[in-house]
């Protein structure tokens, strides 16, 4: 009645009951609201956490709930945050929802930024060499962006503030 059924998979692999793969195909890795994690954090797969993360994570795949909080450096394929990190984000795609908050650095080779998130940090785009491993250094000084986006920005300064910003961009010679 209560034996654990396993089998194969069309790829061969080796699944359990529920009928789910281990590794990246699997189930995601849940941190729930009520948990709080003081460590490192690693998988292959995908986690997502709706708690509260004190250091880094390393994964394939990255969802950071809206009521969630990490304290640390984050590294990943794809990552999603809807609520806080606080410290360095290094991703293949990077997506900031509206409630998100970011403070800090963020390595990206592909960076959405909705309307109402708040990011205070350095963004960078990823080199062509640059790999996962390789942390960011004191280089990172170039292109600093300090982006508060919300419904109470006046949208003149703004709009003032972009026909300003390829002016001072620009090398002068």
């Amino acid at each position: 009645m209560f034996s654990r059924k396993s089998g194969r998979d069309g790829a061969g692999r080796s699944v359990g009951a529920a009928g789910m793969s281990g590794g990246k195909n699997g189930a995601p890795s849940i941190i729930s609201a009520d948990m709080r994690i003081t460590g490192d954090l690693v998988s292959e797969g995908e986690i997502q956490v709706d708690g509260t993360v004190d250091g880094d994570i390393k994964c394939e795949r990255l969802t950071i709930g809206e009521n969630a909080s990490v304290t640390g450096e984050v590294v990943a394929e794809d990552v999603t945050i809807l609520g806080t990190v606080t410290g360095q984000i290094r991703a293949r795609a990077v997506l900031l929802a509206k409630t998100s908050r970011v403070s800090g650095d963020v390595v990206h080779d592909t960076l959405a930024i909705e309307s109402g998130a708040y990011i205070e940090g350095y963004c960078r785009r990823l080199s062509a060499g640059e790999g996962q491993q390789k942390r960011l250094g004191a280089e990172a000084g170039e292109g600093k962006l300090n982006l508060v986006v919300g419904a109470h920005h006046a949208p003149e300064a703004s709009e003032a503030a972009a026909a300003e910003a390829p002016r001072k961009a620009a090398p002068s010679s």
